[in-house]
């Protein structure tokens, strides 16, 4: 690669946080997340899902939905006053069925608002006897896949349950992604099981980065989740994990190397059965 095409590296940070079901906590610990990450040279910086509440009841869900301009106020000035791009997790805005979204907000390094997806898979699953869920019950489903450019880099913006669905990552990077973005809530027993080895096969199948922002710990909804944020490199290796508790974890991004990893192993071109 010539010397004056050389792109400069990026900085990502995951931030891994155990939510609360008060939006206030919720705001000034991930504004103290995005503040640390961007002290220590992040310049794309990801929230995990449900950061700005891990919700109890109903009530909570909509009352945090209308108040979705004190969210974006807060992810707005962060993003400004740090010159950072910040991908805001998950966050409900009110649906018009009466539901809520389980929304990712990305804005620039100007503050400016630059992509909103709707999560699109919903985890309507029984993880257990004892534990199961029904996000459909209060959660309407987007429907258009998310791709959006910062910084000189597509971002595939995905959520948690999206992890399953590997035609989702494809569609992303058909329309250019090289990483993707996966903020999350696993559940202690799926992530035991999945975790790690769903997010490597995202990275390996795309030749892609991947970023993956968690809750981790015992929240005061009573539900427990995996923690284990990841940054993984296109080649499925793990670059960073926060094994234990809330945190922040970091990990260079060589565009050049990413670009070339792909047309030296040209998996995306060699298709046949989709097209």
């Amino acid at each position: 690669m010539d010397e004056d095409t050389a792109k400069e590296p990026l900085t990502l940070a995951a931030v891994q946080m155990t939510s609360t079901a008060v939006l206030e906590e919720n705001l000034e610990t991930a504004r103290a997340f995005i503040d640390q990450a961007s002290a220590g040279g992040a310049d794309i910086i990801a929230l995990p899902e449900n950061f700005s509440l891990m919700s109890e009841t109903k009530h909570q869900r909509h009352d945090a939905a209308e108040r979705v301009n004190d969210v974006e106020a807060m992810l707005s000035a962060a993003a400004r006053d740090n010159g950072v791009v910040i991908v805001g997790g998950s966050t409900p805005l009110p649906a018009p069925d009466g539901r809520v979204t389980n929304t990712c907000l990305v804005f620039d390094d100007h503050g400016r608002r630059i992509g909103r997806y709707d999560k699109i898979h919903l985890f309507d699953v029984s993880v257990s006897s004892s534990e199961s869920y029904s996000e459909s019950r209060h959660i309407a489903p987007g429907s258009e896949p998310l791709a959006v450019d910062a910084l000189g880099l597509t971002l595939g913006i995905t959520i948690c349950y999206d992890l399953r669905f590997p035609e989702l990552y494809r569609r992303l990077a058909d329309a250019g992604a090289e990483l993707f973005t996966i903020p999350s809530a696993f559940t202690v027993p799926t992530g035991q099981a999945h975790w790690h080895t769903l997010l490597r096969a995202r990275a390996i199948e795309n030749l892609a980065w991947v970023v993956a922002p968690a809750q981790v710990g015992e929240h005061t909804s009573g539900r427990q989740t995996f923690g284990h944020s990841l940054i993984i490199d296109p080649w499925g290796a793990i670059v960073a994990e926060c094994a234990g508790g809330p945190g922040v974890i970091f990990a260079q991004l060589d565009r050049d190397n990413a670009a070339r990893r792909r047309q030296q192993f040209p998996a995306l071109a060699h298709r046949v059965l989709d097209r």
